[in-house]
């Protein structure tokens, strides 16, 4: 596969409010994920806000083209920044701000202070969503466009004023509607239904690509257990239109129902089989080099891996239910970095022969490994490291291993 793949997902964002059904819209392409409308008999309720101050400017002009009526309540279908930082914009000092009991945020601080290694988390967050990137290397993000306002990004949150402990019924303004605790992406995840509409409004647990099990940026281990009995719910509600969080809405019962069964079906398979490689004691590196999808699930265009990853989820899974550990005692101890560096070149013979390898090999994975091997001992490898990742960049359609080789490449070029 080239990359021309992943210029053809871009199709699942056009820039444009899409009507879900009467009184039902949800605006795609503006930002990274996308924000919903639903339009009561004298208000109107908004799902999630986007990322940035800027996208929930554009957004809220085009939903004032639709109704002139007030917003009544902001709904936050779960704490990840994109979904949550517009809300400034939406908010008067009125409005009822409703989310999960479990609402928190890896990436706004809310919910408690975060553990997460925070220089670390921003580092990696840039890299797997290429900001910075030329537009020309940046085809999308995964999940999104890649080109989209960046004004107040991360900065427009609120606060919520309404935790839901318990699924309940809602009524928005003469529209019944259901939240419902769904965990999937995010533990605090809560889905919107509006039964008699038939319309469901997922969040993240379901957009149209490989689902993020595990991303790159650095997250906690995501249940996939929890994620694969929620798909099952949402595929037995059996609805005729779903909204996703990213990406195109989708339309017809079938399909829908389908979708959500297949993605749950693709996260027990890899659960069973990278279990089964686990307990046979296969090193977990051999595990995730050779997993594959049937034929039945590889084939679905939604589980493309445009945005999360087979052998990523596979690893994140291993290390999330058993830990770093993978039962080779060779491993309770280690070798720092240098010290590995310097042992590989005496085993090669020399530095001369790192050099030479990595000039011969056409193994690219390896050859950025003997380029971290001259990089750790202070051999000028940067620039031939820079290149090996753009020659995989080239062919990969995971959008975030994409914009993390190039925004990488980009860095080392400028001597960071």
């Amino acid at each position: 596969m080239t990359n021309s793949y992943l210029v053809k997902h871009s199709k699942q964002f056009p820039k444009g409010i899409i009507k879900l059904s009467e009184g039902c819209w949800t605006a795609v392409g503006y930002a990274a994920s996308n924000v919903h409308m639903i339009e009561g008999r004298n208000s109107v309720s908004i799902i999630d806000t986007s990322e940035s101050i800027g996208a929930a400017r554009n957004i809220l002009a085009e939903f004032k083209n639709l109704s002139s009526k007030p917003i009544s309540r902001i709904i936050y279908s779960h704490g990840h920044r994109d979904h949550i930082s517009g809300a400034r914009v939406f908010y008067d000092g009125t409005q009822e701000i409703i989310t999960s009991h479990k609402f928190t945020s890896d990436l706004v601080n809310v919910g408690g202070e975060s553990t997460a290694p925070s220089l670390a988390l921003k580092k990696r967050t840039e890299a797997q969503f290429g900001m910075g990137l030329d537009s020309k290397d940046r085809i999308n993000i995964g999940c999104g466009p890649a080109n989209r306002p960046m004004e107040g990004l991360g900065q427009g949150f609120i606060q919520p004023t309404t935790f839901i402990e318990k699924d309940q019924d809602i009524n928005l303004d003469g529209i019944g509607a259901r939240l419902i605790h769904a965990p999937g992406e995010t533990e605090d995840h809560i889905v919107v239904w509006l039964p008699e509409k038939k319309l469901l409004f997922c969040g993240d647990n379901w957009y149209h690509s490989f689902p993020n099990l595990y991303a790159i940026r650095g997250t906690a281990y995501r249940d996939y257990g929890k994620w694969a009995d929620s798909l099952e719910f949402l595929a037995n509600l059996n609805a005729d239109i779903l909204a996703p969080g990213h990406t195109l809405p989708q339309f017809g019962s079938e399909k829908i129902r389908e979708m959500l069964s297949s993605t749950r079906k693709m996260i027990l398979f890899l659960m069973e089989k990278t279990t089964e490689g686990l307990n046979a004691g296969i090193p977990l590196d051999d595990i995730v080099t050779t997993l594959e999808l049937p034929e039945d699930l590889s084939s679905k265009p939604w589980l493309k891996e445009f945005y999360g990853k087979l052998s990523w989820s596979a690893r994140a899974y291993a290390t999330g239910t058993l830990g770093w550990y993978d039962g080779n005692p060779t491993n309770l101890g280690t070798i720092g970095t240098v010290e590995r560096a310097e042992l590989m070149v005496d085993l090669a013979g020399g530095i001369e022969e790192i050099w030479n390898a990595t000039k011969a090999t056409p193994n690219l994975q390896w050859k950025l490994e003997l380029c971290d091997i001259l990089i750790s001992l202070g051999q000028p490898a940067e620039k031939t490291k820079a290149e090996t990742m753009r020659t995989l960049a080239d062919d990969e359609i995971n959008a975030t291993a994409r914009n993390a080789y190039l925004w990488e490449a980009k860095r080392l070029d400028q001597g960071k």
